[in-house]
């Protein structure tokens, strides 16, 4: 499967299990978004991460989402598009009463873990808040 330019990452691989979604997510180094963030060194950019793992349980869910409340987020090692090609993103979820989804995700580039999130998404069309 061909990778178009404008799109960050390809899911390689994604294993859904009760409550735990892990992905092996291959990073396109061609995409748009590295030619400005930042020319000369190519990272992926903080919010992108964010999106990625929105996108991701988006797809394990096979439902639209939207960010809720972020608790915690942690950039810790930057992703290199020039030297990085794929990513592991393991996502542990739990629904609650009012139907959001609790979520606890790491972003890691083999052991070294680039990217931690905590926090609530909710059913896009949702009318509860």
């Amino acid at each position: 499967m061909q990778v178009e330019n404008d799109s960050l990452f390809k899911i390689s691989k994604l294993v859904h299990d009760d409550g735990l979604i892990n992905t092996t997510l291959d990073i396109n180094k061609d995409c748009d978004i590295f030619k400005g963030h930042f020319p000369g060194q190519p990272v992926v950019p903080g919010a992108s991460m964010l999106q990625i793992v929105k996108d991701v349980l988006e797809k394990g869910l096979d439902t639209p989402l939207l960010l809720k409340k972020a608790d915690h987020l942690k950039f810790m090692v930057m992703i290199e598009s020039g030297s990085t090609f794929s990513v592991g993103l393991d996502i542990v979820y739990r629904f609650v009463e009012d139907g959001d989804i609790n979520v606890t995700a790491k972003l890691v580039n083999g052991d070294v873990v680039c990217f931690k999130f905590q926090g609530r998404f909710g059913k896009r069309g949702s009318n509860r808040h």
